[in-house]
């Protein structure tokens, strides 16, 4: 996951499907809030920040045990709201740092992540 876009994978025994979430503040849009203003753009990126967060997070709710990974800090952002919320106590959620990767590679980390428990 990073700042802009997630994909999620389920482990299970069926073929790995994955999913897209992405986040609704893309460059056009930073790009024509910077040209209002400033403050403006910091306002809307947070306020679509949060509602990709938030979007990730009913998605995650389904889940026991969950492994945030990518190469931004995105990941770690997620995580400390979600350790902050009540709903999520009962969910392991661990946090990795690596790479960019394909999806196929995704795949194959999340397999390996989840196949040593």
């Amino acid at each position: 996951m990073d700042h802009s876009s997630a994909h999620l994978t389920e482990f299970t025994t069926e073929p790995v499907e994955m999913k897209g979430i992405e986040s609704q503040f893309t460059h056009q849009e930073k790009e024509s809030s910077l040209k209002k203003s400033e403050k403006l753009m910091h306002n809307k990126e947070q306020q679509q920040q949060g509602a990709y967060y938030k979007k990730l997070g009913e998605v995650i709710k389904g889940y026991d045990e969950v492994i945030l990974f990518g190469p931004t800090d995105a990941k770690v952002e997620l995580y400390n709201l979600l350790s902050q919320d009540q709903h999520f106590i009962d969910i392991k959620i661990e946090v990795e740092q690596t790479d960019k990767m394909t999806e196929h590679q995704e795949m194959a980390f999340v397999k390996e992540h989840f196949s040593k428990k």
